[in-house]
């Protein structure tokens, strides 16, 4: 009978893909153990991409988690009380994570969070090793306004100068931003047929970021993408640092930032976030392409 290690990490697109160097530290650690994964079923189409696991079921937020008696289990989701207590029951043989170890700090950028916290239980992890492909660069510029708050939404109507000054250009966003997406195609001035939010599965979403040239967004899931598939980003951050939630250093990677911070769950659009000007995101985004 195979060995179980359960990971729980049951947040969205971009959480997932930070937390990939520390699922592949612990498939390096522990061959011999099936790797089940906690998270979002439609996170799924991502899993064999990775190259850490094994199977997945189905978990929202930190629990429950419908899995019995693992031989380890990694608490990759938080520090909350509530992760951790459901990891506890399903009673596993070895608990891993901020609450059985070391204490979490502020200030760590979220990849380093979790390698460090496997490295403090003797795994090795690698921070640089987020890479899911390389993209060959002959698609399409994407540009993606959507965020899951408003507060990290830059304007759509800025989103569109940036999309009118680009050659090759489609809009993307999940179902429910299709009004934001097509404002910004409207306004850009494109053909229908370049507004592809609402049109793409998250399978669909993974092949058009990995062939495409340039990705221009807010602090989203899709910025994570731009960095698994190497693709050059220019990503605009408001109220959360991108030294907590950035691409990694180098590869034509541009985070724009005004310097200050706020609260990321915030209802209406973060102050430093309207600092950025259409000007230096177009200067940027010619930048990492040229």
């Amino acid at each position: 009978m195979a060995l179980e290690l359960l990971a729980l990490r049951g947040l969205g697109l971009g959480d997932l893909l930070t937390a990939v160097p520390a699922l592949r530290a612990l498939r390096q650690a522990f061959p011999g153990h099936r790797i089940t994964l906690a998270a979002p079923r439609a996170l799924g189409d991502l899993l064999p991409l990775i190259g850490a696991v094994d199977d997945q079921v189905d978990v929202s937020g930190p629990g429950p988690v419908p899995f019995e008696r693992p031989d380890i289990a990694v608490n990759l989701h938080g520090k909350g009380p509530q992760s951790i207590e459901a990891l506890r029951r399903t009673d596993p043989g070895r608990l891993i994570g901020f609450g059985t170890g070391p204490p979490w700090q502020d200030g760590v950028h979220e990849v380093r969070r979790w390698c460090g916290l496997l490295e403090w239980h003797g795994i090795p992890a690698d921070p640089a090793d987020l890479t899911l492909g390389v993209s060959d660069r002959t698609g399409p510029a994407i540009v993606h306004p959507g965020a899951a708050y408003p507060a990290r939404r830059w304007p759509p109507e800025r989103f569109a100068e940036v999309a009118a000054a680009l050659d090759d250009v489609v809009v993307t966003g999940n179902e429910a931003e299709v009004p934001l997406a097509a404002k910004v195609a409207e306004l850009a001035g494109l053909p229908p047929e370049r507004m592809l939010a609402g049109r793409t599965r998250l399978a669909d979403l993974i092949d058009l970021v990995s062939r495409s040239r340039l990705v221009v967004c807010g602090d989203t899931g899709v910025a994570h993408l731009a960095t698994a598939f190497c693709v050059p980003s220019v990503v605009l951050f408001g109220p959360v640092s991108p030294a907590l939630w950035g691409p990694p250093p180098g590869w034509r990677h541009v985070p724009l930032w005004a310097g200050r911070t706020g609260d990321p769950h915030g209802e209406r659009v973060d102050p430093g976030l309207l600092k950025i000007e259409v000007s230096e995101v177009v200067e940027a985004a010619m930048e990492v392409t040229s």
